[in-house]
């Protein structure tokens, strides 16, 4: 599966887009991939948003139940849902007004692609930040 997104564009986000990062699909569950990377951007000094139907507080950060309920600015929107809702994930970010969307390994929707960067995001598919991050 191609990835989407190139070296400079992936270096561009995690280092000069900004520090505020809404996570869609973030829970309490540290089973799932979601948890980690969210452990990892923290790490490296991202504020991380959970963005979940539960709206739980995770790692410390208020939850919120929809990206639009998000109450202050978000630069970087990490999806972490299934293709086939990872579309509207996206539209929800250009009208949140975020400067990049990032589509977590294996979430791919070539239309949401084009729809973004058309709209003048950033955006990277099919790749993980918690890979990439420690490689900068």
């Amino acid at each position: 599966m191609t990835s989407y997104g190139d070296d400079a564009t992936v270096r561009e986000i995690l280092t000069g887009t900004g520090e505020v990062w809404a996570v869609v699909g973030l829970s309490n569950n540290t089973a799932r991939a979601a948890y980690g990377v969210a452990r990892v951007l923290q790490r490296y000094g991202k504020r991380i948003v959970p963005v979940h139907p539960k709206a739980e507080t995770v790692l410390g950060e208020q939850g919120y139940a929809t990206l639009s309920e998000v109450p202050f600015p978000v630069d970087v929107v990490d999806v972490f849902v299934n293709s086939s809702l990872a579309g509207a994930v996206a539209d929800e970010a250009v009208a949140a007004g975020a400067k990049a969307v990032w589509f977590q390994l294996d979430v791919v929707d070539e239309a949401a692609y084009a729809r973004t960067t058309e709209a003048g995001l950033k955006m990277v598919m099919n790749r993980c930040p918690a890979i990439e991050i420690p490689l900068l």
